[in-house]
């Protein structure tokens, strides 16, 4: 008697694995960064369907991994050639094998040493990831590094002139740049285009605004009044011009009567 052939179990899905460890990030600064890093590039591919990117969220490659619990949280994450769809974690085999290009770990004291090893050997031997950057909001040391795939280990970018790295797999910068966001007043890591200008985050996007609609109300303004005040000079203008008039036509008035014969 043949014995009945036994289906392959599926996978975990998405919905039944665990999502969120409750664990916070290291600090307000490492929250504020990583939203930073999500909501420029979000905005600056606003008119874009093929992409997704993701922060503080659990990144799932393996169904040993899942089974063991085994958390691996990028701080920032950025997928091409997807959808731009909710998910509550990046689970590798529901979305046709495709892992991260682009994986940004914010560091600590805390987590330095994973992100530099653990994390670092998986995302380039077991995911594959293009590109790995490491950035600390607070002693602001940035690093790059490409994947070289032979080795299966990352090598290290070289800096441009300006201290920035290429993101080649998004076509893009990831550099430092000091401003004020939250209140606080920092180097932060930013994008930027090839171009080196800044991607800006939507508030940014709307002050800027704002201020250039204020421009353009004060140099209406000015035209006014440069025009009111040649308005003002023509007429003064043409009231000495009147004066003046007047006054040459009584001069010759009085010349010609001077003429005539007494």
């Amino acid at each position: 008697m043949t014995q009945p052939l036994e289906h392959p179990r599926p996978p975990p899905s998405s919905a039944t694995l665990v999502c969120d460890d409750g664990e916070p990030m290291e600090s307000a600064r490492h929250r504020q960064q990583m939203t930073v890093l999500i909501e420029s590039l979000e905005y600056a591919w606003r008119e874009r369907a093929d992409f997704y990117v993701g922060g503080n969220m659990f990144l799932y490659f393996s169904e040993v991994q899942a089974k063991n619990n085994d958390f691996r949280g990028p701080d920032v994450f950025v997928v091409t050639n997807t959808t731009r769809r909710e998910r509550r974690a990046w689970v590798v085999w529901e979305e046709d094998g495709k892992a991260p290009d682009v994986i940004i770990e914010l560091l600590s004291d805390k987590t330095e040493a994973v992100d530099r090893g653990e994390k670092m050997r998986i995302y380039a031997r077991s995911l594959k990831v293009g590109e790995y950057f490491l950035y600390d909001p607070f002693s602001h040391v940035f690093e790059g590094y490409d994947l070289d795939p032979r080795r299966q280990a990352y090598v290290p970018k070289a800096p441009l002139a300006s201290g920035q790295l290429r993101c080649e797999q998004l076509g893009l910068l990831l550099g430092k740049a000091r401003g004020t966001l939250y209140a606080v007043t920092a180097e932060w890591l930013r994008w930027f285009d090839a171009d080196g200008r800044l991607l800006a985050m939507p508030s940014e996007h709307a002050n800027a605004e704002a201020l250039r609609a204020e421009a353009e109300a004060l140099r209406a303004e000015a035209e006014a009044l440069r025009a009111e005040a040649e308005a003002r000079r023509a007429e003064a203008e043409a009231r000495r011009a009147e004066e003046t008039q007047r006054r040459l036509d009584d001069a010759l008035a009085e010349l010609e009567r001077l003429k005539r014969p007494i």
